[in-house]
């Protein structure tokens, strides 16, 4: 970040351990309204991470380019630093920036509402019932599949690709890309389509074949919409956020890391 933070905004999931380090930090380097604070500090796990980004930056209330640092008080942790209370100023001025574009989301319902969300990690597409869906992959408005038969699609960032794109087999991507994966879940027909590995401008439209027999849903991260006849995902250019990690445990270092697990 460079710059010696004075103004740090401490939030803080509800669990136990994520409210004593609240206490704590606060008690030490005092507590600035996330309004007016040069930084944001998280502290839970990547959900509540997902959770800050976008209470933070989906509401309108604060400019995007405010960074974001967060430490590891929940369970998995990738996209957060190590906890620790001493040397907290520090560790920010030397951290260093990673910038991610969400995903926007457009869907239509059933009922001809259009729905519109954000997703740091991924948009997926899911069938609502035992019954497989059907669906039409049109990229930058050319039919790619006329018909793909699945239990479901995602579409995700690199910095989702690790989380819910991985465990369907999809790719890992490296931060600085500028691709998403398009994933398939159980697919069916065709046999061998194992997804894609798309240019980030590229516009996805899945178009849903039988959305009264064979319903499905679509989620953005955690939000959900259902009975969706249509989505659209692109990438987003307005609404980028910055995230900030210690040198010795960067996002790259750890996206890296996983590809390499037994």
């Amino acid at each position: 970040m460079s710059a010696f933070p004075s103004r740090i905004a401490f939030l803080a999931s509800s669990s136990p351990p994520a409210q004593q380090a609240l206490a704590v930090l606060t008690e030490r380097y005092g507590h600035a309204s996330p309004e007016q604070a040069d930084v944001i500090c998280a502290l839970g796990g990547d959900g509540f991470m997902l959770h800050t980004l976008h209470d933070l930056h989906n509401n309108g209330s604060r400019e995007p380019d405010t960074p974001v640092y967060g430490m590891c008080l929940g369970t998995v942790g990738f996209l957060l630093n190590e906890y620790r209370i001493d040397g907290l100023r520090e560790r920010i001025a030397q951290a260093e920036p990673t910038v991610l574009r969400p995903l926007e989301m457009t869907a239509i319902t059933r009922s001809g509402e259009k729905v519109r969300a954000r997703a740091y990690n991924e948009v997926a597409l899911l069938r609502e019932t035992r019954q497989t869906a059907h669906l039409r992959v049109t990229l930058n408005g050319k039919a790619r599949l006329e018909e793909l038969v699945c239990d479901g699609v995602i579409v995700a960032t690199p910095a989702g690709s690790t989380a819910y794109n991985f465990s369907a087999h999809g790719p890992i991507l490296p931060l600085d890309s500028r691709v998403i994966a398009l994933t398939p879940i159980a697919a069916f027909r065709p046999r061998r389509w194992r997804g894609a590995i798309l240019p980030d401008d590229t516009e996805v439209e899945l178009g849903i074949l039988d959305p009264s027999k064979r319903p499905v849903s679509a989620t953005a991260d955690s939000f959900e919409v259902r009975e969706v006849v249509q989505l659209t995902v692109r990438a987003s250019v307005e609404h980028a956020v910055t995230l900030l990690f210690d040198p010795e445990h960067n996002l790259d270092e750890r996206i890296l890391s996983e590809q390499f697990l037994t």
